[in-house]
């Protein structure tokens, strides 16, 4: 006849005892063991998680290091942007500006640098002109013969003469 499992002897009671005291012998050998290798190898694990730890700070440095010069590299180029525009809009205002203060100073009748840019120019080429007739001696001698005929057409010397009695008189 088959056993019921439900019907265990006292040979069978001791038997599973004994089994599970050798089974909770082994587990807590086991862990004994674990322990002891534990302690043994643990300052090789820590050293290897601290190599770890140092590879992956070094990592994320350089990473973050990266992302800081984009950042800067983008923010100088915003930055040169802005002012570029300031800049254009800085001229436009100057051009404008120039431009209602020469309106302004013409209304007044003040001349403009460009005209008196050509009135000395002109200045200066008068004066090149009139030195030019003092140093040419010829020119000197000519003039008495320019005075020659200025004065052979002004009145005859006769009335001279009589303007000299009359005021004698």
């Amino acid at each position: 006849m088959p056993r019921n499992p439900k019907d265990t002897g006292p040979a069978d009671a001791t038997q599973f005892a004994s089994n599970i005291r050798d089974s909770a012998q082994q587990i807590w050998l086991a862990g004994l063991g674990a322990f002891a290798k534990a302690q043994e190898e643990g300052s090789k694990v820590f050293d290897t998680l601290v190599k770890e730890g140092v590879s992956m700070q070094k990592k994320t440095q350089s990473t973050a290091e990266e992302k800081f010069t984009e950042a800067t590299a983008r923010m100088s180029s915003m930055a040169n942007d802005f002012g570029a525009r300031a800049a254009g809009q800085w001229g436009k205002l100057e051009g404008i500006f120039e431009e209602r203060v020469a309106k302004a100073m013409g209304k007044m009748g003040m001349p403009t640098a460009e005209q008196i840019a050509k009135l000395e120019a002109r200045v200066a080429a008068l004066e090149q002109a009139a030195a030019a007739p003092a140093k040419k001696a010829p020119a000197k001698k000519a003039a008495p013969k320019a005075k020659a005929a200025a004065t052979s057409l002004r009145k005859p010397p006769a009335s001279r003469s009589r303007k000299r009695s009359a005021s004698a008189d």
